[in-house]
C-alpha cells in the first residue's frame, strides 16, 4: 500500500461511522481485492478495523483509535486529500508545503497501535508516479492554473495539439486537474462535450468573467474516468497480426489494452494478436519491432507499413559514389 493511499483509507474510516468496502474501492480508485487486501494490512499492523456484514454493515475503526484530525487545519485537510499524488505533483500544485506541515502533525503523534519494530511507511516506501525519460515540461503549470479552476471561472486558452499545424483558441468550462500517468490535463467541457488538454500545450490562458457552466450530474472524477474510457478503447485500425515470443513483453507494455491476445492457439515462435489504432498514421509504432511483428492486415496497414519502409531505407541510402 502506497503512503498516499493509506492516509486516503485512514481519512475514509475516520470520517464515517461505516462505509462499504465497494465505497471505499470507489473512492479511491482500486479493485475490490486491493482494497481487502489493504484492509487486512491495516489489522496486521494493529489497528482496530472491524467489518461486520449485512444492510447495516460496513467497515469501522473504533472511536479515537486512527488519526488525530483535530490537529488538522481545513485547508490542509483539504490538502491531504488528494490521492495518488507523489511529492513532485504535490509540488507541482503548489500544495507541498500544506502537505508536509500535515503529515508532520499527524507522524508527530506516537501511536499505540503500531508495533515497534515496525519502522514508518514514509521510510520505506516512496512514490514516483513520472513515466520513465520523461522530459519536463515547459509550458503551463498546474499551480498557475489551480486557482483559476476552484474559482469556478469560464477559461479562453490557446492550445497547441500535436495533430494541428495551427494552435487554437478555444474557450472552455474546466471540471478540475487531472494527473495521469505523470502527466496533468486540464479536462474541461468545450461547446458541451468533454476534452482533456495537456497542461504543458496550453500555450497561454486567461479567466473570462462568466461562471463555468459544466453540465448536471457531471464531475470532474466521472468526466475524467469517461474519457479515459473512451481513450483506451477508440479505435478506428484493428491490425491482425503476429508477434514473435522474444517481443510480446515489450508489445503489451508499449500497446496496453490496445493490445488484445487471439482465442485461437499461439504458434511455437509468436502469438496471434488484434493491436487496436486510434488513425492509421499511429501504425508507425510498429516499426521499432522490425520484422518480430508480421502484419496480416487490413491491407491498408500493410501497403503504409511498405511506404514507411521504403521511405527510411530511401533516407539513410549510402550516398552515390562522386
Amino acid at each position: 500500500m502506497t503512503p498516499d493511499r493509506f492516509f486516503a483509507l485512514m481519512l475514509l474510516l475516520e470520517s464515517r461511522d461505516a462505509v462499504t468496502t465497494q465505497e471505499l474501492a470507489s473512492a479511491l480508485g482500486v479493485s475490490l481485492r486491493t482494497i481487502n487486501r489493504d484492509l487486512n494490512w491495516l489489522r496486521d499492523a494493529g489497528l482496530p478495523v472491524s467489518a461486520q456484514r449485512g444492510r447495516f454493515g460496513g467497515v469501522t475503526m473504533l472511536p479515537g483509535s486512527g488519526l488525530d484530525l483535530a490537529r488538522l487545519t481545513p485547508g490542509e485537510r483539504d490538502h491531504l486529500s488528494l490521492t495518488g499524488l507523489d511529492e513532485r505533483q504535490r509540488a507541482e500544485l503548489d500544495v507541498s508545503v500544506e502537505s508536509r506541515r500535515a503529515l508532520s502533525k499527524i507522524s508527530g503523534a506516537p501511536s499505540r497501535r503500531v508495533r515497534e519494530q515496525h519502522l514508518p511507511l514514509t521510510d520505506v516506501v516512496h512514490v514516483d508516479s513520472r513515466p520513465w525519460r520523461q522530459i519536463r515540461a515547459s509550458g503551463t503549470t498546474p499551480a498557475s492554473l489551480i486557482g483559476a479552476v476552484r474559482r469556478g471561472r469560464r477559461l479562453r486558452i490557446e492550445y497547441a495539439s500535436p495533430r494541428e499545424p495551427c494552435r487554437r483558441d478555444l474557450v472552455v468550462d474546466p471540471y478540475g486537474l487531472f494527473a495521469k500517468a505523470g502527466s496533468w490535463y486540464l479536462v474541461a467541457d468545450c461547446d458541451r462535450v468533454a476534452r482533456m488538454y495537456r497542461i504543458e500545450r496550453i500555450t497561454t490562458w486567461t479567466e473570462v468573467d462568466q461562471p463555468r457552466r459544466i453540465r448536471e450530474n457531471q464531475s470532474l472524477a466521472t468526466v475524467a474516468e469517461a474519457l479515459v474510457e473512451q481513450w483506451e478503447h477508440r479505435h478506428a485500425i484493428e491490425v491482425s497480426a503476429t508477434i514473435d515470443e522474444s517481443q510480446i513483453g515489450r508489445a503489451q507494455r508499449i500497446f496496453g489494452l490496445r493490445l488484445i491476445r487471439g482465442d485461437h492457439e499461439d504458434s511455437a515462435t509468436g502469438h496471434r494478436v488484434t493491436i487496436r489504432f486510434p488513425h492509421l498514421e499511429d501504425v508507425r509504432a510498429l516499426l521499432p519491432f522490425g520484422s518480430a511483428i508480421t502484419v496480416h492486415g487490413p491491407d491498408e496497414v500493410r501497403a503504409h507499413l511498405r511506404d514507411l519502409a521504403t521511405g527510411l531505407a530511401h533516407h539513410y541510402a549510402p550516398s552515390p559514389a562522386s
